[in-house]
């Protein structure tokens, strides 16, 4: 049986407590498992975020709002919320999956999370499914910004100095290490007007300008 803080987390009583059971079953523990329910998942969440941001963002193209919809259903977002589900924790694995840590692989979590959802949807109609998805996405979608999603780093730092009429920054390579074929670069980011410094390190010259680039804005826009 899934663990009981599961059940106060999705906060829907089942009728059919089958279809809960069948939701966390991964196909490697046998063939009733979850996939079907997956499939129907994918396809309610899809439609509710869809619907969401629609309502959230009236001025917004359709294709600013299929960039935001892709983001918000993506394989890494529903894996974290699984996470925060500690859906893991209620899965049930095959011998090789439970082995080799299938309750923790974001994949394997952001499929039982659709399959969450497709029961949730048989078991109680739309309306519930409705409500436990915009229940899970309620702090995504309080720090969704719809002019970051989809723009590298480097973009919307120089997007933001822009706005605030300061120079460009600065990105110097501090080292480089390894040999030709398998080199990690630093790269440093300078921001001289706002006394802001930051370091990045990557495989590729470009790679390590981005993630100075993120650490410079974060500095400038602290996440809550």
């Amino acid at each position: 049986m899934p663990d009981s803080s599961l059940h106060r987390l999705i906060a829907h009583d089942f009728k059919n407590a089958s279809l809960l059971t069948q939701a966390l079953t991964h196909r490697s523990h046998g063939s009733t498992n979850n996939e079907r329910l997956e499939f129907l998942g994918d396809s309610v969440l899809n439609c509710v975020i869809a619907h969401e941001l629609y309502q959230r963002y009236p001025k917004l193209p359709e294709g600013d709002l299929s960039r935001l919809r892709a983001h918000l259903v993506k394989e890494p977002t529903l894996g974290e919320i699984a996470k925060n589900l500690n859906l893991g924790d209620s899965l049930k694995l095959g011998e090789g999956e439970l082995k080799s840590g299938g309750w923790r692989r974001p994949s394997v979590l952001a499929d039982a999370l659709e399959a969450l959802i497709g029961a949730v949807f048989i078991d109680g109609g739309f309306a519930a499914a409705q409500d436990l998805i915009l229940r899970l996405y309620t702090r995504l979608f309080e720090q969704l910004d719809p002019k970051a999603i989809g723009k590298d780093p480097k973009s919307l730092l120089q997007e933001y100095l822009q706005g605030k009429k300061t120079d460009l920054p600065e990105y110097n390579v501090t080292a480089t290490e390894g040999e030709a074929h398998c080199q990690t670069f630093r790269v440093e980011c300078l921001i001289p007007a706002l006394g802001i410094r930051t370091e990045g390190e990557g495989t590729s010259r470009r790679a390590a300008e981005q993630q100075a680039a993120q650490l410079a804005y974060e500095q400038l826009i602290p996440k809550t």
